[in-house]
C-alpha cells in the first residue's frame, strides 16, 4: 500500500520486518549458535570462529531465498544452504548444527522486537509527556462531560486528560515487563532439545546471553509469546483509538470543544476541516482489534509444530505493529497545537 503507508505506515517500524532485517537477524541467530554450542563443547571453537569470520560479510541471493521460501513454506532451508556455502570445509556442517527453522525464525523474531518495543516505549513516553504539558496548561479549563453520547456534568479539561493518560501508563509498564521477557526459543527439530547431545540447556544459556535475551524452555508450540506482544500493540492502538473518537466527536459542528491545528481539507467543501488524524486512530484500533482476533488462531497449533499457525504470525504481526507506530505517530501529531475546552 505504497499511497496509504503515508497515513496508516510506518517507515521505521516496517524497516524492522523488511527482509534485509530479517536476514541479518536470521544471521545473528546462526553465528550465536555456533558460539554457544563451542562454549558447551559440542563443536570445536575453530569452527565457531571460522563461521563467525565468513557470516560476518555474508550476501544473500535473495530472490533464491524467495524461491525456496514459496518451495519450503519457511526461509532457512535455502538461507541455510547458502550460508554452509559461505564457510569453508571442513567447517560448513557445523552451520545450524541441531537447530530447525523454528529455532532461527522465532529466535530472529525475537531479535527484532527486542528493537521494536523500545521504540514504542519512547514514542508512548513522548506523548504522555504531552498529556501532562496540556494538563498544566489547559487542565484548568472547563468541559461538559459526555456519557451515552449526552451532556452529563461539567468537568475540567484535566480530568478528561486523565482518561486518555492513565491507561498509558499500564501498557507502559506492560511493554517494560514483554521487553525483560523476549526469550530465545532452542528444542531442535521436534522441540525437546534432544538433537543437542544432551547439552541443550547449556546451549541455551549461552545463547540467549550471546543475543541478550532470556533463557527459556522450548516454547515451538506454545505461542503464547507471541500473543502477549501483539495484545500489548493491540491495547495501545486501541487507548489511541479512544483519544481519537473522543477528539473527533469533540470536533464536531455544534460541539467545537477542542481547536485541532493541520485538519484535513476536503475536495468539494472548502469550509470544512475534517479530523483526519482522529479519525485514522480510530480506523487502526479497528484494525489491530480485527487483527488480534486473526492471530489468535494460532493458538490452534497442532502437534509439535504449524506451518499454518506460523505463517499466520508472519501475516499479522508486522502490519499490527505498523499500525502502532502510526497510532502514535499521528496522537503525537494531533496533541500538538490542540487547545481543548474554555478558559476558566
Amino acid at each position: 500500500m505504497p499511497l496509504l503507508s503515508s497515513l496508516a505506515g510506518d517507515a521505521e517500524i516496517a524497516a524492522l520486518f523488511a527482509p534485509q532485517a530479517e536476514i541479518e537477524a536470521l544471521v545473528r541467530f546462526e553465528i550465536a549458535l555456533a558460539d554457544a554450542e563451542a562454549e558447551a563443547g559440542l563443536i570445536e571453537r575453530d569452527a565457531a570462529a571460522a563461521i563467525a569470520t565468513a557470516l560476518a560479510s555474508f550476501r544473500p541471493d535473495l530472490a533464491a531465498l524467495a524461491a525456496g521460501l514459496a518451495r519450503d513454506g519457511v526461509v532457512v532451508p535455502d538461507l541455510v544452504r547458502q550460508l554452509r556455502e559461505a564457510v569453508d570445509e571442513p567447517h560448513r556442517a557445523r552451520v545450524h548444527l541441531g537447530a530447525t527453522s523454528q529455532d532461527a525464525i522465532d529466535t530472529a523474531l525475537m531479535l527484532r522486537l527486542a528493537t521494536l518495543i523500545p521504540l514504542v516505549e519512547a514514542r508512548l513516553a513522548g506523548l504522555r509527556a504531552r498529556l501532562d504539558e496540556m494538563s498544566a496548561d489547559q487542565g484548568d479549563h472547563a468541559l461538559m462531560a459526555q456519557t451515552r453520547m449526552q451532556a452529563a456534568l461539567p468537568f475540567t479539561v484535566a480530568a478528561k486528560l486523565r482518561t486518555w493518560a492513565s491507561p498509558l501508563d499500564g501498557h507502559a509498564a506492560r511493554l517494560a515487563a514483554l521487553r525483560e521477557g523476549l526469550a530465545i526459543q532452542l528444542g531442535g527439530p521436534i522441540g525437546d532439545g534432544s538433537s543437542f547431545g544432551g547439552k541443550a540447556g547449556a546451549v541455551r544459556a549461552a545463547l540467549a546471553r550471546h543475543l541478550g535475551l532470556a533463557d527459556a524452555e522450548p516454547w515451538q508450540s506454545d505461542r503464547t509469546r507471541i500473543l502477549d506482544v501483539a495484545q500489548a500493540l493491540a491495547l495501545v492502538t486501541g487507548t489511541l483509538g479512544k483519544l481519537g473518537q473522543d477528539l473527533a466527536l469533540m470536533a464536531q459542528t455544534g460541539i467545537g470543544t477542542v481547536t485541532l491545528t493541520g485538519s484535513g481539507g476536503s475536495s468539494a467543501m472548502a469550509h470544512k476541516q475534517n479530523p483526519v488524524g482522529a479519525e485514522v486512530l480510530v480506523a487502526l484500533a479497528r484494525f489491530n482489534a480485527g487483527m488480534m482476533g486473526t492471530l489468535h488462531q494460532s493458538m490452534i497449533h497442532e502437534n509439535e509444530r504449524s506451518g499454518a499457525a506460523w505463517t499466520l504470525e508472519w501475516m499479522v504481526l508486522p502490519p499490527m505493529a505498523e499500525a502502532v507506530g502510526a497510532a502514535l505517530r499521528h496522537a503525537a501529531a494531533l496533541l500538538d497545537g490542540a487547545v481543548i475546552g474554555c478558559p476558566a
